[in-house]
């Protein structure tokens, strides 16, 4: 008989009354598109597979939308589409490449969403992402507001709905972070139980609200872990206006186990774990890993976790909700104040705050005895040269260009998402003026060399181990299209300098050099053949889709 689709629980009429279980999965890979070409090169590692992208596609995106269970404990063949039963986010330059790619899958996990909106009382599964996993704390004030508004957009675009929160890429955040997301309207935030610094009740809602209970108000430390995962949290925004959002801090044990401790090789061993970390019978136990754990680190990893949700949690008393409908039906009563890592900021994968994408803090996935990533702190320095030397020629379009450079930077993701959206009507609602059509052509320059200069920030580019590798080879890729669209600017270019800067970053393998020799030798001919072969999606003339719509 054909299998029986079934996507997601009938979960218990006063699942209120019940331990609540919400599983949210991190999907997401960086960006890997040639800047030139707008296709991902061949990439050798990930045999047999072209590229990582197919490779975690076959073991983990595409498996998670159609998970087949045998009809041993039912009856029926079930496909379990697992989107559709967890709390998730996708990156949003991963989803471009499922819609492109890998259309079916891409067409699950959105109708999963719906889905799950009508299922949890108008609460979607899905939350959005910060556009392509940059360290928000690290960005300039201007940069962190981009990543969190195009992620925004992308979500709206694909989703059809409004996000209610954003994934923090590696959970990194600080009070200038959080500030911007309740800024932008979001309602929670998921965290590590490391991120929090001190908790307390009896809060007032807004400012001039009296205590109901002052002896409840005290601080209490919460730093290292200590802090109750069980229950949401307020955080009020530091400008003291009283506005707020919730805090979710994920049980981390469980959280662990799942990534590290091969939980995933038994769906019932997994639940009594989870059951076992019940604070009480009306309470929540919230889990967040790398979705790519189901399947990809872990292989059957997507079996085991359909299996958990549509048979053991059920069975053993659990409601299977998500983030914003466990907030709609228990607000939080309780205020949190987030650690400032040292002044940095903090992370969920990083013991010394955001130490690992700025220096050799000792956190790396492996490498030969001897090894140090000194290199992560030249690099990020480059980098933030060439943004501020960039900088300085698109804020001098004020006035000229575009009313406001930045507005028109943080507005393009629509261009972006949009191939057939008009450059024209575009312009003209940010131009000063009516523009000759050179100065079009020079204003979709600058909106590309901007986003080349995000992409630049993706966060993977410092988190292994040597500048050698691929992910910081395709960091110093989207710099080095930045360059090149200076010079079809006919601004003064910063190679010199970039260069010089790039040198202090040493490759521990000595035949490799230093961030400017790979720069020289595997970058820069790259851009050399993608000339040859004839660039696509290079910046066009406005009646033909420039660059800035690639995805």
């Amino acid at each position: 008989m054909p299998p029986h689709e079934l996507s997601y629980l009938v979960n218990p009429v006063n699942p209120v009354s019940m331990p609540a279980l919400i599983i949210h999965g991190h999907f997401y890979q960086p960006p890997r598109e040639n800047p030139w070409t707008g296709e991902i090169d061949p990439e050798p590692s990930a045999q047999p597979f072209h590229d990582w992208n197919e490779r975690i596609h076959a073991e983990c995106y595409g498996p998670n939308s159609a998970v087949h269970l045998s009809g041993a404990a039912t009856g029926l063949d079930l496909v379990v589409n697992n989107y559709a039963n967890i709390s998730f986010d996708f990156g949003p330059t991963l989803l471009s490449w499922l819609a492109r790619e890998h259309p079916q899958t891409y067409g699950r996990i959105i109708a999963a969403d719906g889905e799950s909106v009508e299922k949890h009382g108008g609460h979607g599964n899905a939350i959005a992402q910060a556009y392509n996993h940059a360290i928000l704390p690290l960005c300039n004030d201007r940069d962190r507001l981009t990543q969190v508004r195009w992620g925004l957009a992308d979500f709206r675009y694909r989703f059809g709905r409004e996000a209610e929160s954003i994934w923090l890429p590696e959970t990194a955040c600080n009070d200038d972070v959080l500030g911007i997301l309740i800024d932008e309207g979001m309602r929670f935030v998921i965290l590590a139980p490391q991120q929090a610094k001190q908790s307390r009740t009896g809060t007032p809602a807004c400012p001039g609200e009296k205590l109901s209970n002052p002896e409840a108000s005290q601080w209490q430390n919460v730093a290292n872990g200590k802090i109750e995962t069980g229950i949401p949290y307020r955080y009020l925004h530091r400008d003291g206006s009283g506005r707020s959002l919730a805090v979710f801090f994920y049980d981390a044990e469980v959280s662990h186990a799942i990534a590290f401790a091969q939980a995933l090789s038994s769906s019932a061993s997994l639940v009594n774990h989870i059951a076992r970390r019940l604070q009480n019978a009306n309470s929540l136990v919230n889990v967040a890993t790398d979705g790519e754990s189901y399947g990809h680190h872990h292989k059957f990893g997507d079996l085991c976790l359909a299996h958990a949700l549509q048979f053991e949690a059920p069975a053993q008393g659990f409601a299977i909700m998500n983030y914003g409908e466990y907030l709609g039906e228990h607000p939080p009563t309780m205020e949190v104040e987030i650690s400032d890592g040292g002044g940095e900021g903090s992370s969920w994968s990083c013991s010394h705050g955001l130490g690992r994408w700025i220096r050799d803090c000792g956190c790396h996935t492996g490498g030969e005895a001897g090894w140090n990533q000194s290199w992560r702190g030249p690099l990020r320095d480059a980098l933030d040269y060439l943004r501020d030397y960039a900088s300085r020629y698109f804020e001098a379009t004020r006035g000229e260009l575009f009313i406001d450079p930045w507005s028109a930077r943080d507005e393009s993701i629509a261009l972006v998402l949009d191939q057939t959206k008009s450059r024209e009507e575009f312009l003209r609602r940010h131009a000063p003026r009516p523009m000759t059509r050179d100065q079009e052509q020079a204003a979709l320059l600058f909106l590309e060399m901007q986003r080349q200069l995000l992409l630049m920030y993706t966060s993977c580019g410092w988190f292994f181990n040597d500048i050698s590798g691929i992910e910081p080879i395709q960091i110093m890729k989207y710099a080095c299209r930045a360059i090149e669209i200076m010079g079809h600017l006919e601004l003064p270019s910063p190679r010199s300098q970039f260069l010089a800067i790039l040198t202090n970053a040493k490759s521990n393998r000595p035949e490799i050099g230093n961030g400017a020799d790979i720069y020289e030798r595997l970058v820069e001919p790259i851009s050399g053949a993608a000339k040859t072969a004839g660039l696509r999606g290079a910046v066009q003339t406005t009646s033909e889709p420039p660059a800035v719509a690639g995805g």
